[in-house]
Parts: structure tokens; sequence; C-alpha cells
């Protein structure tokens, strides 16, 4: 051997003729069998191989590549694992100039079968797997490197190369599901183990791959998965694509988020499972990728979900309906429970998404969202809804409020119009969105996540009597110009939502819990002084709402709203630190706790709670007074006029089109006959023969209505005008009104009267059950005018 290797290197030229002997000696001895010469030969060629590095190598290759070729065709498992140990050492030598016709289409094959082989013996089963997985790895470092050899990216390669290492490491026998990026393994389980070989090689080949061969490598692996039916359990494709996304370069990681989106779409009509299953990798995919380059599919990945979303509360819908047509089979309620699945794992990889996305692309993401919620009554929402039906309308409304929440958790804005716009404000506090307890429960959660800037709201947690707020070291900042601007425009909007919310029937107690937790961040966050007096009037209103009890509400309601307003007065007198304010406040609750401790969180929230049979009959030491708490804030500075005025809800126009408890509005029609007037008669003998007909009472009250509404419009238009216009258009209008009175005011001082002899008639002044004396009517001539 040593001279054979020297006359090699000496006669290079030579090798050819060398190469070409040894091929046919051994492809001689293989036929007969000759193990031995054949184990001789092979180590002959692989000796010259390793030795000789000149031009005149690449015949020597070929002949070289030839009784690999012949060793792994033979049916003997030991010249199969001879054969790629020779190929192996080939790969691994770096040769000085490309080859332009050589190819391992064969090879990438016979490796591949190799790596399923169904040996009877588990030893010599072992072996020979992980001699294919050796020689899959030595095809993919010899040509992946090499730009002439392309081909071993093409996808009649990667289908065979990539389910071989699936195949391999799906026998692993525990499957670790750690976050992190999995360990590298160790040399001596590499050589062992075959699942750990696999691994290690399927991790080299997705490190290799770019930007034009990634999806080639990717879709194989969702054809294996689909095969074996491997998304339901799915800790096997959550393994894989853990180890996809760890090994591939991170600015490649948007390509698979969208390969996976792709297959889940392809997909939609399995099981819910297999749907759960796909989403659940979806989420493993985005945690990893989430802080690196997602790059132009953040919409596309959360426009994907929510249709998902949207198809699985259909299907529930579906399922529902027809559970309740043949209630004999048992088979929806699975299908109701793993739809939920479904929809679970939906809106934990929307939260977690869009949870670490940056702040400019998370306010992006929740209008987003926002768009999509169903409000009743407008047609903008995004999802098709005309199958779901009012159940699945609400579901999907509470699906998406609940991504929405989990989007906002953490969100941290400099300023509260940044976090809360009136585009997604007034969605967010629609009307419709106040159907259902859970709905305005989702609703006020996502308000705190936005207006709590400082991390207050686990301070607050449980509405309570605070004995000392100081305790709870709240963190705030002095209000900003653009908070005290806001409250401005929308904090009307905040204490509708607050006061419509207290009222609700079907309130429980972690509703009021939430309640009072948006007027306490209000108070921190947002409030200037002149906050503090509406919130302060909204409290009042709440309890005045109570006693009268125009909604008839039940006595547990209506003493959780006592309870709420107790705690948030209790609150507010602390935060200001008014001493008069307090002591008003800590009177009274120690009055309840003495007399009526139902009018306390403590109590009324507690189980077994004994109620009052009514609330007409406790004394007025029991509330809360507004004429000692604008006394006691009026000693201190504040501007209290305003206390003395009650708190009137907005009426939106949104509130027609809600499908809440309707208010029917009483009109009332008076007749008034005057019988001393001089055509009483006539007006008697026309209402006696003129018939009364249903038709002519339905126009006349329509007619009342019409008038209402059109009245009702114009006071919404002018509060709506004096909120929002700027000041300075305020005043000019103001100016111009004054100066036209002015104007009017000097042609009536230049009038001239010249009363009739008698009175030309009386008139009779109504105005709603009060009728005014009857006064004479004279007539009054102006130059432009004239008045009666």
């Amino acid at each position: 051997m040593e001279k054979l290797t020297f006359y090699a290197v000496s006669a290079p030229e030579k090798l050819d003729r060398i190469g070409t002997y040894l091929a046919e000696r051994l492809s001689r001895d293989v036929v007969r069998h000759r193990s031995g010469y054949v184990l001789i030969a092979m180590e002959a060629l692989d000796q010259l191989l390793m030795a000789c590095h000149s031009q005149s190598i690449k015949p020597f290759v070929e002949s070289f590549l030839h009784m690999v070729a012949k060793l792994l065709e033979s049916g003997e498992p030991t010249l199969q694992v001879l054969g790629t140990n020779s190929f192996v050492k080939f790969a691994n030598i770096e040769e000085d100039t490309p080859s332009y016709h050589r190819r391992y289409d064969f090879f990438v094959s016979r490796f591949s079968a190799m790596c399923h082989s169904c040996h009877s013996d588990p030893e010599t089963r072992t072996d020979i797997r992980i001699a294919g997985i050796r020689g899959i790895q030595g095809v993919v470092r010899k040509t992946v490197n090499d730009e002439l050899q392309a081909t071993i990216w093409e996808p009649q390669h990667m289908d065979k190369i990539v389910p071989s290492l699936l195949f391999n490491m799906q026998k692993t026998e525990e499957v670790d599901s750690r976050l992190g990026p999995p360990s590298s393994p160790s040399t001596a389980d590499k050589e062992e183990n075959p699942a750990v070989l696999a691994e290690n090689c399927f991790r080299e080949l997705l490190g290799r791959a770019t930007f034009g061969n990634m999806n080639n490598a990717v879709k194989p692996v969702f054809a294996h998965l689909d095969h074996h039916k491997l998304w339901d359990p799915n800790e096997f494709a959550v393994h894989c694509f853990k180890i996809i996304m760890y090994s591939i370069q991170a600015q490649y990681s948007h390509h698979v988020i969208q390969e996976i989106l792709g297959h889940l779409d392809v997909r939609r009509k399995e099981s819910p499972r297999v749907r759960a299953g796909i989403i659940q990798v979806l989420l493993e995919a985005v945690a990893i990728a989430a802080k690196g380059s997602i790059g132009p599919t953040v919409l596309e990945v959360f426009n994907t979900l929510l249709k998902h979303l949207r198809l699985s509360v259909e299907l529930e819908a579906g399922d529902a309906q027809g559970c309740s047509v043949s209630s004999t089979s048992s088979t929806p309620g699975f299908k109701d429970s793993d739809e939920k699945i479904v929809q679970n794992a939906i809106i934990q990889t929307i939260g977690f998404f869009g949870s670490n996305l940056p702040d400019y692309q998370r306010s992006e993401i929740m209008m987003f969202i926002m768009g999509k919620v169903p409000v009743f009554g407008t047609t903008n929402h995004a999802l098709d809804i005309s199958q779901l039906g009012d159940l699945g309308t609400r579901r999907i409304q509470i699906m998406l409020l609940r991504s929405l929440l989990m989007v906002t958790s953490g969100y941290k804005a400099k300023t509260i119009v940044t976090a809360l716009p009136a585009s997604f404000l007034e969605p967010l506090l629609s009307p419709s969105l106040m159907e259902d307890y859970e709905l305005r429960q989702l609703v006020l959660e996502v308000v705190h996540n936005l207006m709590d800037r400082h991390d207050n709201r686990a301070k607050l947690r449980g509405i309570r009597i605070i004995p000392d707020v100081a305790d709870l070291k709240i963190k705030r900042e002095k209000i900003c110009r653009q908070d005290t601007s806001f409250m401005k425009k929308h904090g009307q909007q905040l204490y509708r939502h607050v006061y419509l919310g207290c009222k609700e029937e079907d309130n429980v107690q972690k509703n009021y819990e939430l309640l009072y937790t948006s007027l306490a961040l209000i108070t921190i966050e947002l409030a200037n002084e002149e906050v503090v007096i509406d919130l302060i009037r909204l409290a009042i209103a709440l309890q005045d709402s109570v006693t009268i009890n125009e909604d008839n509400l039940p006595m547990f309601h209506r003493c959780g709203i006592m309870a709420l307003v107790a705690a948030y007065l209790n609150f507010v007198s602390q935060m200001i630190a008014v001493p008069a304010f307090c002591q008003h406040v800590s009177k009274v609750i120690e009055i309840r706790t003495m007399e009526a401790p139902y009018f306390l969180p403590e109590h009324i929230f507690r189980d077994k709670c004994t109620l009052p049979k009514s609330l007409e009959k406790h004394d007025k030491s029991l509330y809360f007074l507004s004429n000692m708490i604008a006394e006691s804030l009026g000693g201190s500075g504040y501007s209290v006029e305003r206390l003395s005025v009650p708190y009137v809800p907005q009426v939106k126009d949104e509130d027609r089109l809600s499908r809440r408890k309707s208010i029917v509005d009483t009109v009332s029609i008076q007749v008034d006959i005057l019988p001393n007037s001089s055509h009483s008669d006539d007006v008697r003998e026309r209402i006696n023969t003129e018939e009364i007909t249903f038709e002519a009472l339905k126009k006349a009250i329509g007619k009342t209505v019409g008038m209402e509404e059109q009245e009702k419009e114009k006071r919404r238009l002018v509060i709506e005008k004096f909120q929002k216009a700027p000041f300075e258009e305020i005043a000019a209008q103001c100016e111009s009104k004054a100066n036209l009175l002015h104007d009017r005011l000097a042609q009536i001082l230049e009038l001239t009267i010249r009363p009739p002899p008698s009175p030309s008639g009386t008139l009779t002044i109504t105005s709603g059950h009060a009728q005014y004396q009857s006064v004479p009517v004279y007539e009054m001539k102006f130059p432009d005018l004239c008045v009666y």
C-alpha cells in the first residue's frame, strides 16, 4: 500500500488507470461474495483518495463513486455500511475545483432507503439506519455549499431527505418540550442514536438553507406530519418546528410562518384537534420569531387567525343546532368542546404574537381586531357573521375581545390619546358590547390594560373599603395636557359607560369590581380637579338612581351599586386629601357599618348576605350628600358649582340601534276646550261631528314622536358641539348672536304701539301640567316684525 501510494503521488496521471483496475477487481469480488478482497480494495481506494489531491483525481473519483454505488446496491448490511463510511470520508474532502457533471441522485435515493431499513435484527437495523443518516449528511455537506450542485434542494430530493430524517427523529422515546433552543447532542449520542444523529443532520440542513430554497425544505415536514397523523397529539410537530425556527437564519422566519398559515388554510376542514395542533405549532413558531424579523406577515397572521376563529365559531354554532335537532347523538358535544380548544389556541396565539410586537405595530393590530368585532347596526366589521345568528355573534364578540385583551396586555403608551384614539374607543364602548355581562367585563379589562400606565391595577384588585390608600403606594404622575384634552373630548363616554354598566340587571360581583377599578384608574391616570368633580357627580347620580330605582333593579344590584359608590368615594376622598370630604365619607361608612352593612362591599359580596326589603325607610345619614361634599370641597378651592347639577348620561344615536332593553317614551296628548271663548260652540260641534279613528290617532302620535326625535337630535348636536368644538369657534358664534340680539332690541325701542279699543281675544298658555291665566292679546307693530 505504501508503494502504491508513493507511485500514485509521483505519477498522478496513472490514478485513472489505478482506479479503473481496482474498480474492476472490486466489482468482480462483490459479485463472487469475496468480502475480504472487497475490504482490501475499498481500503486501497480510500487511502489513495485521501493521499492524492491533484487535478487528475477527477477521473479517479468517478471510479471511486462507482464502487461505492456497487457496495450500496448489495444486499449485505456490512458492505452497505462499508460503502457509506467510504462516501463520508470522500464527502469531508474539500475539492479545489467544482465538478460540473457529477450528480448524487442515486446516493440520495439509496441513503434515504437505508434510513427506513426494516431489517429483522434490531442491531443490524440500527446500524443500517445510522449509515443512511450519515450518508445523507455527507451528501448535504458535499453539495450544499457548491452553487453548481443546487439540485440537492429540488423538491424531488427534499421529499426523500427530510422525511427520512423525521422518520428517525420520531423514534425518540421522550420528546423534549423545552421552550429554549434544544441542547446540542454529545458525540457519543450522535454515533449511537439514530434519532439524535438525524436531528443533528436536520439542523445542519436547515442551517444551510437560503431564501430561495427555504420552502422546499419545510414543505416535506408538513407532508410527513399529515401522512403519519402527528398533529394530534402534536408534541413531535412542536419539536420539529422548534428545531426549524432555531436552525434557520432569523431573517427567514416569516417564510416558515407563512407556510404554517398556508397549511392551516389547506387543512381548514380537518377535525378541530388537528387544526388546534397546527395553531399550537404556529404559536411556538411565533414565540421564537416574534422578537426577530417578522416581515410583512404581521397582518396576514392576524387576518388568517381571525378568519379561522370565525370558522370555528360558525362550526360550533352549527354543531349546537345539530345537537338541538337531534338530541340522541352525543357527538356534537365533543365537537363543541373541541372547537373551544381551537378557539383558545387561536386567542393564545394572537395574544402572544401581539404582546411581543413593538408598540407602533401593536396599536395597528388593536385597531385591526377592533374592526373585526361585530357591532350591531353597523356594517364596517370585516367578518362575515350572516351565518352565525345571535348566539354565534355573541360568541365571536367574546372571542375577539379576549384576543384584544391579550394583545393590549403590557401595552404602555405615553399618552392616553395614543392608547385610546376615538376610532378605537367608540366601537369599544358601543352599546352593542353591553348586551352581556361577560362582554362588559372584557371591555373594561381592555380599557384597564390601556389606561393603567403605572401598574396600579393589581393594588386595586377587589372592591373594598381601603382604610389608608397611602399604604397601597400608588404611582402617578402629573396629568399632561394631552390627557386633559382627552378627558374633555371623551370623558363623557367613559362616565356614560360606567353609569350604564352599573345599572345592568345581569351584573355579577366581578362586574362591580371592574367598574370600581375603572373609576379608580381614571382618578389616578386622568383626573384633574374638573374630572374629580365629574366623577363625584357620577357617583352621587348612581346613588340617587338606586334610591329612586326607575329601572326596577333587584335588591342585590341596588346594594351592590351603593357598595361601589362607597368604595369609590372612600378612595377618591383619600386621593385628593380634603379633610372635610374624608370626614364626611368616613362618617357615612361608619354609620353603614353599624346600621346597614349591606351597603358596604365587604358584606354585600359575601355569601348569604342579608338584604333589606326596601330602601325607602333608610335614614338620610346612610347616604353621601352632595351639599355636604360641595361644602367640604368648596372650602379647599374646588369649583363645586357643577355638583348641584345632577349627572345625566349622554344619549347617543347608537342607543336606538342597540338590541338592549327598549326605552319607550310615553306620549301624552291633551285636548283643551275653552268654554268661555266665543268660538267654543263651534269647536265643540266640530269635535262631536269629527270621527276619531285609530288611523288619526296613529298619525298624530307619529307626528309627535317625529317632532320629539328632531328636538332630541337638536339637543344632541348642541351638546356635542359644546363638548368637541374649539373654544374660539364657540366664543365667536356667541358674540355674533349677542350682536344680533342687540340690533333687535334697538328696533324694539323704536316701536309704536296702537292699542285697540278692546282686546282682540284671549290666549291660554299651557306648559306641561300647569295652565296659566288667560291674558289679553294686543297687536304690536314693528318696522320689520310682528309679535303676538
